[in-house]
């Protein structure tokens, strides 16, 4: 018997029904993603009796009325990315920004009032930030901008960024609130003053954390359905600039699928798409888990 057996506690019966629990819960959390994913591409499958999938992949023309129905999803997921891309354009300096501001700059009062509000705005629903794209952004941008339409990439992203910076915010002023007190007075102690100190000691020593809060706020914004299919302008177009109107992924699902016979063609495209979503949102999830990892090693 090794030396590790030998120390370990001997658990009590509550304890051993508490881990059998938790080992089963999670059991069935990856019992319902591999279920999920399953039901995904057995629907998904349907589709490659009618279109081969590059041409699903690398098409451009979404059609699904047409006589024969077209089913080019390059264009949506272009605008899944483009959005997503703008998003964090806007939401990864504003959201580290704030989290820099609540863990090292704002006073203690500051930080009570600010920390809950800003985790207070993680739960706006976002039907509520997309009527506000559309009744407020949208103008706004038609007028100044003198646009055909403020339904556009620029009023997505904003949206989106909006919906980011949140959980941006809290969970990266988690990260840099996590870092040692003691290395930071060594780095005052040697003589670096606060900037220096935030940063090349704390943010990377952070940087597991923050990169983790950057990647799953931007999750958060590939996935949004309601604020894209309201605000993004829904043309179903591969954009030249941030003031085209686009289609993503998510807005083609929400609109097209209660119309849908199921078993016919468009349903199976639709699952198609929900497919390419399902396999960019696990991406995210997995790059988020990759880099807190590498920078723990490091």
């Amino acid at each position: 018997m090794s030396e590790a057996r030998l120390l370990a506690p001997k658990l009590s019966p509550t304890e051993k029904g508490f881990r059998l629990f938790f080992l089963a819960a999670a059991i069935v959390a990856l019992g319902q993603m591999f279920l999920i994913a399953l039901f995904l591409l057995n629907e998904a499958a349907g589709l490659l009796a009618t279109a081969p999938l590059g041409d699903f992949l690398f098409s451009k023309d979404w059609y699904p009325t047409y006589e024969p129905p077209e089913f080019g999803a390059l264009a949506l997921i272009v605008g899944s990315v483009v959005v997503t891309i703008g998003s964090s354009l806007i939401a990864t300096p504003v959201g580290l920004g704030l989290a820099i501001y609540l863990a090292f700059l704002a006073g203690r009062r500051k930080r009570e009032w600010i920390k809950p509000a800003v985790e207070l705005m993680a739960g706006v629903p976002s039907v509520v930030l997309g009527f506000i794209g559309l009744a407020v952004v949208a103008p706004f941008l038609q007028d100044v901008l003198d646009l055909p339409t403020g339904l556009n990439v620029l009023n997505a992203s904003f949206i989106l960024a909006l919906m980011a910076i949140p959980s941006i915010a809290s969970l990266g002023e988690d990260a840099l609130a996590a870092v040692p007190r003691d290395v930071l007075d060594a780095s005052y102690a040697l003589g670096a003053t606060r900037w220096e100190t935030i940063w090349k000691v704390a943010i990377p020593a952070a940087m597991s954390g923050l990169s983790t809060a950057v990647i799953l706020g931007l999750g958060r914004a590939l996935g949004e359905t309601l604020v894209v299919l309201m605000v993004a302008g829904g043309a179903a177009q591969i954009p030249t600039s941030i003031f085209d109107s686009v289609r993503p992924m998510t807005a083609t699902l929400a609109a097209e699928m209660g119309e849908t016979a199921i078993g016919s063609a468009h349903y199976h495209a639709l699952f198609a798409l929900g497919a390419v979503l399902f396999v960019l949102t696990l991406a995210f999830n997995l790059l988020a888990y990759w880099l807190g990892v590498r920078w723990r090693r490091g």
